[in-house]
């Protein structure tokens, strides 16, 4: 069974949305901690210091992987990885870097059911890929397996993405891309290796495509990593007739940045 907007519904147990309506009128009573050194906070952010150690990408970058650059080279310039491999995806944009600052309020959202953290992250990419969304006609997130959703209840994607659609105005297609493969974690594994757990594991269902032909498409999702899943996703929507696939994140990994995604 497909849930739309990436949600599944389970009655034996409170929602993300039950839950993050609970989690507010307990803010009224217990002032939340701030996701930096524990100070209090009237909001579920961060505290200023904990804003100093978010390492944003702000300088200049690779117009293809969105990969920082030391040195500005230039507008539409590309990494030597970039012009060495064509991509699925056209380009990528990440708000900031994958590391101790970031990675926690991002395991909250993944595994500790923040979802009250995804418009904040979704603001966060509203800036990083502004010029993505100016261009896109929708937003698609990376999908979940459903026995994935089925256990998580809620796909960290869909949620970044539901509210970055409110805020862009660019359309939301919750279930246009499909997870038609259960491919178990990518952590652990080589680059080579996450591309053949996630090969062929992305499909538009027939139903849907529609949705995608000929339409510039923006893939949504919470980290980049090597970017095999995300090429997966890619290379489906593709094969579907999008015209165009653009990839934005919350946070790339930093090696990454040094390498072919």
């Amino acid at each position: 069974m497909d849930y739309p907007d990436g949600d599944a519904a389970a009655w034996w147990k409170p929602g993300p949305r039950t839950k993050a309506a609970v989690r507010t009128a307990l803010d009224l009573l217990f002032p939340p901690q701030s996701l930096g050194d524990g100070a209090a906070s009237m909001t579920s952010g961060f505290n200023a210091d904990a804003w100093m150690r978010i390492p944003f990408i702000d300088g200049p970058l690779c117009d293809g992987c969105g990969a920082p650059f030391e040195y500005d080279l230039g507008r539409g310039v590309r990494c030597a990885d970039c012009m060495a491999k064509p991509r699925a995806f056209s380009r990528a944009r990440a708000a900031c870097l994958y590391d101790e600052a970031s990675r926690g309020p991002i395991l909250q959202l993944k595994h500790a059911d923040r979802t009250d953290l995804a418009p904040m992250f979704a603001r966060w990419i509203s800036r990083s890929a502004r010029e993505l969304l100016e261009e896109a006609d929708a937003l698609v997130p990376v999908p979940l397996h459903r026995s994935r959703l089925l256990g998580r209840r809620f796909n960290q994607a869909a949620e970044i993405a539901r509210p970055l659609s409110r805020i862009s105005g660019v359309a939301y297609l919750p279930d246009s891309l499909a997870r038609v493969r259960s491919t178990g974690t990518q952590g652990g594994k080589s680059a080579s290796g996450r591309r053949r757990n996630v090969a062929a594991a992305f499909a538009v269902p027939p139903a849907r495509r529609r949705q995608v032909e000929g339409r510039n498409l923006l893939l949504i999702d919470d980290v980049m990593t090597t970017g095999a899943t995300l090429e997966g996703c890619a290379r489906a929507l593709r094969t579907a007739g999008a015209a165009r696939v653009d990839v934005a994140v919350v946070a790339r990994v930093k090696e990454a940045a040094n390498r072919a995604i």
